[in-house]
């Protein structure tokens, strides 16, 4: 009878450890608020920390090795009276296959970020109702940062995730948090509403080509996976002739920049030239490192 609870609770201590999404480390840095006694947002990094890795955000089960690789930086400007006001920057990364490379796929900064909070408060997600703007924002990342990551391994695969955050960035609106506004420029309303319209599918199907067609085979067969990788900004040039500025061409190479002038300063498998002109139309900002590509 010892042996059987014994194995019945590995089991359980198994399942309850592969079925989390997360794994992020969220930290809280509130250098620049004059505050003598600093232990609230201490008790707020662990309560996040514990909020985001330790939720169930979909259905699926994960083994350790699968859990999405993140992190969330807050940085709090101002605090009184339990007001946190802020900005908070979220990357994310998976494993490339036959690697021990972990490529960047998510990196954005939202300056938008006020919430109400209270010391020791309990983080609660609900997806039907709006607890809080600190756990709406939160989660609405957790579940972008799931959608992206899913659409690196299947065409399109975020999609039920994309539609969680959507459905956070519903129930927000009704608020007067900042960020969630349809009308405001690069908001979560945009980022969200832009993943799912089929005026930027290009961008999820670049992100799966790049990745699982791309990077994922680069170890085998190096040619190859940079021909795909240099295809897939076709797919963007696309995207901007029809919609120039696209705020998902921006978040993309806000991520990949640098990884992409390291893959293609490796030897001239494909045609350099016609990719950095590429590259320069669609994403000027980084004509520096398009430069810097040596062949």
């Amino acid at each position: 009878m010892r042996n059987f609870i014994i194995v019945i609770a590995t089991l359980f201590f198994a399942l309850s450890v592969w079925s989390q999404e997360m794994n992020c480390v969220v930290t809280v840095n509130a250098d620049q608020v004059s505050q003598t006694n600093q232990q609230i947002f201490k008790t707020l990094e662990r309560s996040l920390n514990d909020f985001v890795n330790k939720n169930k955000w979909t259905n699926r089960t994960y083994k350790e090795n699968e859990r999405v690789n993140a992190q969330m930086f807050i940085t709090i400007t101002k605090y009184e009276s339990n007001r946190f006001e802020g900005n908070i920057q979220i990357q994310s990364s998976r494993p490339v296959f036959n690697t021990s490379y972990e490529t960047p796929v998510f990196n954005y900064k939202d300056n938008q970020l006020n919430f109400e909070y209270v010391e020791f408060q309990p983080l609660v997600f609900n997806e039907n109702v709006f607890e809080s703007n600190l756990v709406s924002v939160v989660s609405y990342y957790v579940y972008i940062i799931l959608g992206l990551d899913a659409d690196t391994f299947s065409l399109e695969g975020g999609t039920e995730y994309f539609r969680k955050a959507q459905q956070i960035t519903t129930q927000a609106q009704a608020t007067n948090y900042s960020g969630w506004d349809q009308n405001s420029d690069r908001s979560r309303f945009e980022l969200v509403d832009n993943l799912l319209s089929n005026t930027y599918r290009e961008y999820r199907i670049a992100m799966y080509n790049y990745h699982r067609k791309g990077l994922d085979i680069l170890a085998d067969n190096n040619s190859t996976g940079k021909q795909v990788i240099s295809g897939t900004m076709k797919l963007f040039e696309t995207m901007m002739n029809r919609r120039p500025n696209a705020f998902l061409i921006q978040t993309f190479f806000d991520a990949k920049s640098e990884e992409i002038q390291n893959i293609f300063s490796d030897g001239p498998k494909v045609d350099v030239v016609k990719l950095k002109e590429t590259l320069n139309r669609i994403a000027p900002l980084y004509s520096s490192t398009w430069n810097a590509i040596t062949y």
